[in-house]
């Protein structure tokens, strides 16, 4: 059979992988001129490794890309434990004389030296994530919000010290009505131990697109898809990887109105990420940082090379900014420049080991769509493998509820819409 794949990420490059390998004819199509979505790299002619474009790392437990890399011949992921850290600012605490507070909540025992909270929400809010990490998916974790379920379990002052800011930052004006689900699958997957690919994950990509030529499966980038018609169908079956709302822009022919519609009531925000290049490391020892000071409009901040050795980049430490943001908000409106300055003073109260001539570069990166606003609405309205069209089937990360998205559910959506053939 003729099978067209639309968009090249990872989803669409392991379906290619397990379509071609049972003997279809399988054509690629990805707009963009080189191949892997959101887990394509860039690199410069110094660094001996690529970089993504947005974090990137694994878990332990994804074990959807783990087999998958055995299966192909792949051997060049590996794990460490990098620390990662909660900041808060220190003036409502007042524990030393610090300006911010930098607290390790990696381990139960982290929990229980954690200053901020009392022994009894302490207790409770253990129990609550070992819970939440040991116990099977349940339905009402679909009928209550994760601040309902997070007060109701742990107490207000745990919602309050190490949970509102989090979610706020991540969602956003939504924060308040993400399901309980999200905080299940989130503390579910979370490992101490992290994964990264030798080379960057773009060394996985170009592996696999090798693959693909291997089964003569022809890759098609630089090639947009604007519309698609029934009419126009040269293809058997057709296989879109592509967001949902460009599904809805580009099959505005082809769907039924109803279908459509309910695509089109499901919620974004976009992703923006600034990475820095520096003489001096801005964190010294964290990887990940999460910011859940209210003062500083920062999700998240990610020292690279504290997780990859900087020799791997030129020497230079990789600092990562990331954002979740609509596209009404003023920094998705704001060039790199922009964006830069207004991080940097910020990250100076953060570290004084920072200043702006230690930056020998920067760069901006913008993702639509790359955050689903997990609410009752989307319960309602999520797409499923099958559509009211025969042989046209969507496997995107909007599928990867419960869970964040990631490389492990890309490839794990690319093996499960392969069973439909």
């Amino acid at each position: 059979m003729k099978i067209a794949v639309l968009g090249g990420g990872i989803t669409g490059l392991v379906a290619a992988y397990f379509l071609g390998k049972k003997g279809h004819q399988v054509t690629v199509f990805e707009k963009e001129p080189t191949l892997g979505g959101m887990a394509a790299g860039f690199k410069q002619s110094n660094w001996d490794w690529y970089l993504e474009k947005t974090v990137h790392h694994l878990f332990s437990n994804d074990n959807d890309i783990l087999d998958f890399a055995k299966e192909i011949g792949f051997n060049k992921i590996f794990f460490k434990e990098p620390e990662t850290a909660s900041l808060y600012e220190n003036s409502e605490f007042r524990i030393h004389n610090s300006k911010f507070l930098f607290f390790p909540l990696d381990t139960p025992r982290d929990l229980l030296h954690f200053p901020l909270l009392n022994w009894p929400d302490k207790i409770r809010t253990g129990l609550v994530l070992a819970f939440l990490k040991f116990s099977p998916f349940f339905s009402f974790y679909e009928k209550i919000t994760a601040e309902e379920f997070l007060i109701k379990s742990m107490g207000t002052q745990s919602w309050d010290i190490l949970w509102q800011e989090l979610f706020r930052k991540k969602f956003g004006k939504y924060a308040e009505n993400i399901l309980a689900s999200f905080i299940w699958a989130r503390i579910k997957k979370r490992t101490k131990k992290l994964g990264y690919i030798e080379g960057g994950f773009q060394i996985l990509i170009n592996y696999l697109e090798n693959q693909l030529k291997s089964l003569r499966v022809n890759t098609l980038t630089s090639y947009e898809i604007n519309k698609i018609e029934r009419k126009n169908f040269k293809f058997d079956y057709v296989v879109s990887t592509l967001p949902t709302p460009t599904i809805t822009k580009i099959g505005e022919k082809l769907f039924p109105a109803e279908y459509l519609n309910r695509l089109k009531k499901i919620k974004y925000l976009h992703s923006v990420s600034l990475i820095l290049e520096t003489e001096k490391p801005i964190l010294k020892k964290a990887y990940w940082l999460n910011i859940c000071d209210k003062k500083i409009p920062i999700m998240g901040i990610f020292q690279q090379t504290n997780f990859i050795d900087k020799k791997n980049y030129g020497n230079k430490h990789i600092l990562y900014l990331g954002w979740y943001v609509g596209i009404e908000d003023k920094l998705w409106k704001m060039n790199k420049e922009e964006i830069l300055n207004l991080a940097i003073p910020h990250l100076q109260q953060i570290s004084s080991r920072l200043n702006r001539d230690q930056i020998s570069n920067f760069y901006l990166f913008k993702t639509v769509y790359a955050q689903p606003i997990f609410d009752k609405e989307f319960l309602k309205n999520k797409p499923k493998f099958e559509t009211p069209i025969k042989n046209f089937y969507i496997a995107n990360l909007d599928m990867t509820y419960p869970y964040d998205r990631g490389v492990n559910y890309a490839v794990k959506l690319g093996k499960e819409v392969n069973k439909l053939f």
